[in-house]
């Protein structure tokens, strides 16, 4: 049984926008698009005229990577434009909560209060590797709990969720939320993707992005996966043309076997390069901590982070600083072997 139901009235009655009928081989003067060529337009597709209203090449490429059909997907301007569509589809100002882990990615926290939505945040146990339990994440949600939020690796913590654990969440929120897994560090993680529950579960929305695994985070070229009525009003609240000719042509060659071959080679890299990493952050005596990560970045705590904050900013290396519960923890991106070696220089110099 799909979810649509508990999306917003206003919402589930939306139609998409109806653009200009595209037709090749036309004069087009029904979309008021300039009739000259930029000398800087240097792609397949001509840039004075506007991209399809859906990319629908992209798409159906997209759908046979991740193997779903392609009313199962919907094309999104990186995953964070989907997180802010689903909130704006199912929580009603005033009314409906999200239901978040913490730590975790701050944006659905930051879409939400922009849609007036409450936010309910459950505490994983840093002492527990930031384990999620699902009692305590349905303990938080009510009738109200539109949507949660989880995420696997999660960011910060780069922590799996286990299979046992969303199973339990999707079973006990079957009719009543939607359960949104972000899988934007999946390919870094050897585990398999939440997609293969799609057709059990009409309330599971799975989230990837080409920004880690395909080093595209400029292109900003997303994907939400799930049931066909959620991806229909997607479609229809989403912007009309909202991904530009250029990321089309780059998503394309993109997935093409050699390109898919060589991304899969750099992933495996990082994979390397953060366990070597992890062995050499280890030497040092003001790391108090380093949690096991599935994705392409530690988690580290230390006893003097605004000392070794300090040291790497003179030394042009930006390492990420929370605050909050992670107020003695720094996020470090796993970067190429000679700029993990800069890091690990900046950091002798700070000592120990």
């Amino acid at each position: 049984m799909s979810i649509a139901h508990i999306a917003r009235p206003g919402i589930r009655a939306m139609k998409p926008y109806a653009a200009a009928e595209q037709i090749q081989e036309t004069v087009r003067l029904n979309a008021n698009e300039a009739p000259w060529h930029s000398p800087l337009d240097n792609f397949r597709r001509p840039l004075n005229r506007y991209p399809e209203i859906r990319p629908t090449a992209v798409r159906g490429a997209l759908a046979g990577h991740y193997g779903v059909d392609v009313s199962q997907l919907a094309v999104t301007r990186g995953s964070s434009e989907a997180i802010d569509l689903l909130i704006r589809i199912f929580c009603r100002e005033g009314q409906d909560n999200i239901v978040t882990i913490v730590p975790g990615f701050s944006m659905y926290r930051h879409y939400a209060l922009v849609q007036g939505a409450d936010v309910r945040e459950v505490r994983s146990d840093p002492d527990e590797n930031f384990a999620v339990a699902a009692s305590d994440v349905l303990a938080a949600c009510d009738q109200n709990s539109r949507i949660v939020f989880l995420c696997s690796p999660n960011n910060p913590t780069g922590t799996i969720l286990s299979q046992e654990t969303l199973v339990a969440i999707l079973d006990a929120r079957m009719n009543t939320s939607a359960v949104v897994l972000d899988e934007a560090y999946i390919e870094f993680s050897g585990e398999h993707s939440a997609i293969r529950l799609l057709e059990e579960y009409p309330n599971l929305i799975v989230l990837r992005t080409l920004s880690k695994a395909f080093a595209a985070a400029g292109a900003r070229c997303g994907v939400a996966l799930g049931d066909r009525a959620i991806i229909d009003m997607l479609d229809a609240v989403q912007a009309p043309y909202a991904i530009a000719t250029p990321v089309v042509e780059w998503v394309e060659d993109a997935l093409q076997a050699d390109a898919l071959a060589e991304a899969a080679t750099h992933v495996a890299g990082i994979c390397a390069e953060r366990e070597r990493l992890l062995g050499r952050l280890q030497q040092f005596a003001f790391i108090e901590h380093i949690w096991p990560s599935a994705a392409n970045f530690l988690l580290v705590r230390l006893c003097n982070v605004q000392d070794v904050l300090t040291q790497s900013r003179e030394d042009r290396v930006l390492l990420r600083h929370f605050g909050g519960e992670l107020n003695n923890c720094l996020r470090i991106t796993v970067g190429s072997r000679e700029e993990n070696e800069r890091l690990l220089q900046s950091f002798a110099r700070v000592g120990g």
